[in-house]
């Protein structure tokens, strides 16, 4: 697969993703069916302690990977079965080729195998002679097209059936209607079972190499695997060796959860164990020629990398693209190279290198729905943005990058600036909350929202006089994290929640020398500036007396609450410190509800019609689900969406370097909240607020949007 050359070049490709529009049609039906599907078939089942489980396991053997490895070598040999070591992608191409020049092949057929693919392994076979057919159906039909696998389940997801029946009518030198799915499905049986019957070798790639008995483990939907490895004289298996798992027990566990994942499914079709070398009355000695070999590329080296080595507990399910909602606007062939979604983002960069990688891993939003899905427990975006530090270390920071965070890093200088905004925005503020003209140069392909001002007056400016009106005394000593969108654009959204808080009452703290959270600089792969920020913040907090410290940012929350600690791991003697500060982080909405317990008793019953979008950090960084969606119930009449909790498009600096498909997410995101019949929309997050409110004003401002603390304090009994 052809990767874009530079940042510009990518761009342009994602434009042509975008205008493809039975691409957006396929990908925007299979999103909308795997996420109901998925959850009816995880309903029976203890999905977080299995995944636990799998995790734990995966971890376990790629720590004992060289021990693994002898093992099934050993018990392998004993059946019958050569095997072999690869270090490189050319290694391992070299030791197919060199086998099937051995045994005389000339025709061979293959089975699904994403190892495969990652070392091109066709190529240097057909340059040798060799007959290869794909015969798993979505890889024929890319391979009759010339092209990579658009997902690693469903390789051929972004071809329509006209499409297909134009290449078979090609293949076959016959017309083909596409409307005629059943006619197009017997061609392509008839057209590989004559290739199976024909075939010297078969290919296969394997799921498991079970350590203790020398077994592969291969599961499929189709039976092509099956006959791949049955039918010719010579079966050669090609897999990572980060898959030898010690047992069967490993692999059965993994099979609970890998179909479920992949494609809503309690088992898959085929699941095909072969161990040792069976009889075959083709070749001389009667037994089948059977080859392991093992591809390391890379893989021993990761297995060590304590930041990204969990990468290699990936089971490759695909559900992290599924659920992806980049990959569902623009594709896998624009977010990956070989290996797709999240994980190939990862992998792009250890497998093929970085400047396979250097554009693909900056198209992550970072909505955390691939880590909250995934069958091994891998915390995918964080790997992502390790993987960008990385870049930015080795090649250099993009100067918009090393400059934002140095001003970032910088609270007194950061403050100043935004401070100065406020009067320079004037000329293109209209005297509106949002800036109405600004020039296409500054901020190209953000017409789609309308950006909100700077306020004439951050909350700090404010605070000493609005600290008057709280309690000295009360249930719970509170310090606010304020954040920097809500204290220099959005201080409406604190000052509200001082009221809810005075109801409750809490006394009040805010320290002035906090800063931003530091999660932007983070995304962007500034490590430095990121430390740098999160040591203010500990610090600032680190001599207040507070039982929580309350944050209405779900962003802001997460970032600390589950990052401060990997971020500051190299000051050791402020341990104590950030564990306090991460620790007592609490976001808004589940403080008044489930803490505070405010309901009915302060708050009045309005019946108005509300819908709810929760924050990606809000729902999955920190499992924050219910308690939004009873506090609307408590005023409210709470009007469920079936969009709800995918991401908004917002992904702070996500938005501004894709807009395009920023656009895209929130298009859909309104129409569907729209369709409610609601009249006001909440969340919980300001940059949700940015881009929905955004988003609204641009469309006719059909939805009040609104943050929790302003839809509460509006509706506070009198």
């Amino acid at each position: 697969m052809q990767t874009a050359a530079n940042m510009k070049s990518y761009l342009k490709d994602l434009d042509e993703a975008l205008a493809d529009k039975f691409l957006r049609r396929t990908l925007e039906k299979f999103a909308v069916a795997y996420r109901a599907g998925r959850k009816a078939i995880f309903a029976d089942i203890n999905e977080k302690a299995l995944v636990a489980e799998i995790s734990a396991s995966k971890v376990e053997a790629l720590g004992k990977m060289e021990e693994l490895y002898a093992r099934f070598k050993a018990e392998a040999e004993k059946r019958g079965v050569t095997v072999h070591r690869a270090a490189t992608g050319a290694e391992a191409c070299e030791i197919v080729c060199r086998i099937a020049r051995e045994n005389n092949v000339k025709r061979i057929v293959k089975s699904k195998s994403m190892t495969g693919e990652e070392i091109h392994l066709n190529h240097p076979l057909e340059e040798m002679g060799c007959e290869v057919t794909e015969t798993d159906l979505g890889e024929w039909i890319i391979q009759l097209r010339k092209e990579g696998p658009s997902h690693m389940v469903m390789p051929a997801i972004h071809l329509s059936r006209h499409q297909v029946a134009d290449v078979f009518s090609e293949v076959g030198k016959e017309k083909r209607d596409g409307e005629d799915i059943a006619g197009l499905a017997r061609f392509a049986r008839r057209s590989l079972r004559a290739k199976f019957a024909a075939a010297d070798m078969g290919i296969s790639g394997a799921n498991f190499a079970l350590a203790d008995t020398g077994s592969i483990g291969i599961c499929t939907n189709e039976g092509n695997a099956r006959l791949t490895t049955t039918l010719p004289r010579v079966h050669v298996a090609v897999c990572g060796i980060d898959k030898i798992t010690p047992s069967i027990s490993e692999a059965m566990r993994i099979i609970k959860v890998l179909p479920r994942n992949a494609v809503g499914q309690i088992i898959t079709s085929y699941v095909n164990w072969i161990t040792g070398a069976n009889e075959c009355a083709l070749n001389p000695g009667g037994k089948k020629i059977l080859h392991v070999v093992f591809l390391d590329n890379g893989r021993s080296a990761l297995a060590k990398d304590p930041l990204c080595g969990k990468a290699l507990s990936c089971v490759r399910c695909g559900a992290c693209a599924n659920v992806c909602p980049v990959f569902r606007m623009v594709g896998g062939h624009r977010m990956g190279h070989v290996y797709i979604g999240a994980i190939g983002l990862i992998l792009t960069y250890f497998f093929h290198g970085r400047d396979k990688a250097r554009n693909l891993v900056q198209n992550c939003i970072n909505c955390e729905a691939c880590k909250d899905v995934c069958a091994a427990g891998i915390d995918l975006p964080s790997i992502i943005q390790e993987i960008r530090a990385r870049l930015n270390e080795e090649e250099g920071s993009p100067m918009e990058s090393s400059l934002l965070s140095k001003v970032m890093a910088n609270r007194k200088l950061f403050h100043t600036l935004l401070r100065f905004g406020k009067w320079a925005q004037r000329p293109v503020t209209g005297a509106t909350p949002f800036i109405r003209h600004l020039p296409e140069i500054f901020m190209s392909g953000q017409g789609f929202r309308a950006l909100p001002a700077i306020s004439k007056k951050a909350f700090r400016d404010e605070w000493k006089t609005l600290k008057t009106s709280l309690p000295a005394r009360g249930r719970y000593r509170l310090g606010l994290f304020a954040g920097c969108a809500q204290d220099f654009v959005y201080p409406e959204q604190l000052k509200a929640a001082l009221e809810i808080f005075r109801a409750g009452n809490c006394p009040v703290d805010f320290p002035p020398e906090q800063s931003c959270c530091g999660l932007p600089v983070r995304m962007m792969g500034e490590r430095q500036a990121a430390e740098n920020i999160a040591l203010q913040n500990v610090r600032a907090f680190a001599a207040r007396d507070c039982d929580y410290v309350i944050t209405l940012c779900a962003s802001c929350a997460s970032h600390i609450k589950n990052n401060y600690g990997q971020i500051l791991a190299a000051y050791p003697h402020m341990a104590f410190e950030v564990e306090q500060f991460s620790g007592r982080i609490r976001d808004f909405t589940s403080f008044v509800r489930d803490i505070l317990g405010l309901g009915a008793d302060v708050f009045k019953k309005t019946g108005e019609a509300v819908a709810y979008h929760a924050p990606c950090h809000q729902c999955r960084g920190l499992g924050v689900i219910e308690q939004p969606r009873a506090l609307i119930g408590e005023t409210g009449e709470y009007k469920p969406s079936d969009e709800e909790q995918t991401c908004c498009g917002f992904g702070g600096t996500y938005s501004i370097k894709f807009p395009e498909i920023s656009a895209q997410i929130l298009d859909a995101k309104l129409s569907s909240f729209e369709a409610t019949g609601a009249s006001t929309l909440v969340t919980d997050c300001p940059g949700c607020v940015m881009q929905l409110r955004g988003g609204e004003e641009k469309r006719g401002r059909k939805l009040k949007v609104e943050h929790m603390s302003e839809f509460l304090a509006r509706n506070i009994k009198t």
